[in-house]
């Protein structure tokens, strides 16, 4: 879990970011806001934690940017301000949470364990893997950014795969998993499903995902 953490008061941002490492995060502080967006650009991070009032513009403004992107990672405000004009803006903007100055570290760290949770139920509607991504809410499947219409079948098969992605599965596996049957192997109902799929997740280079283990059955690499 990877946190930044802009904070222009020197102890507090050191305080805060030597008290994440000793929880077993890594923490970058900076003390600006140009620091804070040269950061936040460069790496990937799961929270941001944005003091309002930075010496060279507002937190709020790169909380702004972060979400008018594709960015996911979560956003803490940290600020004097107590009123609720500024909580109100802030969760407007789209921050997850919002905590006033002074707090307590055990309240801080309770409140990221409350967002990397979060976050972590949201993930798990997603399946990626490599070029191909599934949507378990929307049941949107592209490939490579394209769209790929699937029968129910098929998605069900893509699934099984992407929840098992590197990993071998035999045809008993199969079978058990998307047609709840233990059927005789010696039919090439399976393969038919692969093949479709295959077919459905080509690229442009004509290659596929789908590797079969000869003997055993398949795996999405």
């Amino acid at each position: 879990m990877k946190l930044l953490i802009a904070e222009d008061d020197r102890k507090l941002g050191q305080f805060i970011r030597n008290g994440l490492e000793e929880q077993a995060y890594t923490a970058v502080w900076v003390g600006d806001l140009a620091s804070a967006r040269e950061a936040f650009y460069g790496q990937d991070f799961d929270v941001v934690i944005l003091d309002v009032g930075l010496p060279d513009g507002n937190g709020l403004a790169l909380l702004k940017e972060i979400r008018s992107g594709q960015s996911s990672c979560s956003a803490l405000i940290l600020s004097a301000r107590g009123e609720v004009d500024d909580r109100v803006t802030g969760l407007n903007l789209g921050a997850d949470d919002y905590l006033s100055k002074p707090f307590s570290f055990a309240e801080l760290l309770a409140r990221i364990r409350s967002l990397t949770r979060r976050q972590d139920r949201v993930r798990r509607t997603v399946l990626e893997s490599d070029r191909i991504r599934m949507d378990l809410v929307t049941r949107e499947v592209t490939m490579d950014g394209r769209r790929v219409e699937l029968s129910q079948r098929e998605y069900a098969l893509l699934e099984y795969l992407l929840q098992n992605a590197g990993r071998v599965l035999t045809r008993t596996q199969i079978a058990e998993k998307i047609w709840d049957c233990h059927f005789d192997m010696e039919t090439n109902l399976i393969d038919v499903y692969v093949r479709k799929l295959r077919n459905k997740l080509r690229s442009d280079d004509e290659s596929s995902p789908i590797q079969t283990v000869r003997g055993v059955g398949y795996c999405l690499k």
